[in-house]
């Protein structure tokens, strides 16, 4: 089990870098998109306000802690955390307007464009858009964390090997241990019969009377 948690850094590089940059984004939109007139009233940058801490800084900076944890993470659990910490920060990009209206919490501000279009274009890129981004990012991160490939198992087991003597071959009729002797044939075989009954080097055999 110990093998499967440890994951190789590469694996979150390409999600957590696009997850920091959509934290980046959001999270800078409000503050700095004046100075193009892309943004969100009124039309001076640096403007601060509760409602904007708390609808995009606050799912900024989640998404961004959890993009740099999926980033730099080797830790398959600690990185699924990561990616958790993005897709909230992501929801909360989507939706946050909405519940934050429970409790007063304001708004950003109106778009600043002047046609219907480019104000469709602010809204999406700094809260509905980019948190359904986050939200795709995230989960795409989760995905590839979720997987063990075969490289990060934990190794088996070798098999175990035999403890007691090698197995012999069958037994002979008389007791003894059968042993492989080459096959003979031919007038070698009649002449000199078998291997095993051949006389060794040095033993002549009974003397003739």
């Amino acid at each position: 089990m110990t093998g499967t948690m440890r994951i190789p850094r590469s694996r979150g590089a390409l999600s957590g870098t696009l997850l920091v940059l959509a934290g980046l984004w959001g999270g800078l939109l409000p503050f700095a998109g004046p100075y193009a007139g892309f943004g969100f009233a009124p039309d001076e940058p640096w403007v601060y306000s509760d409602a904007r801490l708390q609808l995009s800084v606050a799912p900024a900076v989640a998404a961004g802690v959890g993009g740099l944890i999926v980033l730099a993470s080797a830790n398959r659990a600690f990185a699924l955390t990561g990616a958790w910490v993005a897709a909230l920060g992501g929801a909360w990009f989507a939706v946050g307007r909405d519940v934050a209206a429970l409790w007063d919490a304001g708004g950003v501000g109106a778009p600043l464009g002047t046609s219907e279009g480019r104000r469709l274009a602010e809204d999406l890129a700094g809260f509905t858009g980019l948190g359904i981004v986050v939200v795709f990012l995230a989960a795409l991160a989760l995905g590839r964390f979720a997987v063990v490939g075969v490289r990060e198992a934990a190794p088996a087991e070798p098999p175990a090997e035999p403890s007691g003597p090698a197995p012999s071959g069958p037994a002979r009729p008389d007791g003894g241990e059968r042993t492989t002797q080459p096959l003979v044939f031919g007038r070698y075989a009649r002449e000199n019969g078998p291997p095993g009954d051949r006389p060794v080097a040095g033993d002549r055999g009974p003397e003739p009377y």
